[in-house]
């Protein structure tokens, strides 16, 4: 009997993005400039090598897998936009937004300091993934957040 498998393998965590590209080993190149992935793996499409079937990066402590387009699998350019931000907590965040800026990215809403306690911003790759990007820089109670929610959404409703 062969032994028993981890049921979340080394290095995943319980939920991990899996991206589908138009590009997928061009999204490596971006993701390693813009974030510092490092490429763990990836497997070449069967009789189209110039074609990911599968790749994995870990960017921070985290993996995300990706795959170029196949069919049942579209991708952002596909269907127009995505639904779905991936967030990503980094230790600078200024930092970050500008090295995804120089790879490409297109920012879709400026870094701030925000009611609930991060630096906050966000990106569209090169690839029409979104992104947020985050670093926590202070610990509010709930009270605090919701005060500040508050004043947010006034400062919305008024046009600012």
């Amino acid at each position: 009997m062969p032994p028993a498998s981890d049921p979340i393998p080394q290095g995943f965590h319980s939920v991990t993005p899996h991206l589908s590209v138009d590009g997928a080993a061009q999204a490596i190149d971006f993701y390693r400039r813009a974030f510092g992935a490092e490429e763990l793996m990836r497997m070449p499409m069967p009789g189209d090598p110039g074609k990911l079937m599968h790749a994995a990066l870990r960017i921070g402590d985290s993996i995300v897998m990706l795959a170029d387009l196949f069919p049942g699998c579209p991708g952002p350019s596909e269907i127009g936009d995505s639904p779905v931000t991936v967030h990503l907590y980094v230790p600078d965040a200024d930092a970050t937004m500008a090295a995804a800026v120089a790879a490409g990215a297109e920012v879709t809403m400026p870094l701030a300091d925000m009611f609930w306690g991060d630096r906050y911003g966000q990106i569209r790759d090169p690839f029409g993934h979104r992104w947020s990007i985050a670093t926590h820089t202070r610990d509010l109670s709930p009270e605090e957040m919701e005060k500040g929610a508050a004043e947010a959404m006034a400062a919305m409703a008024q046009g600012g």
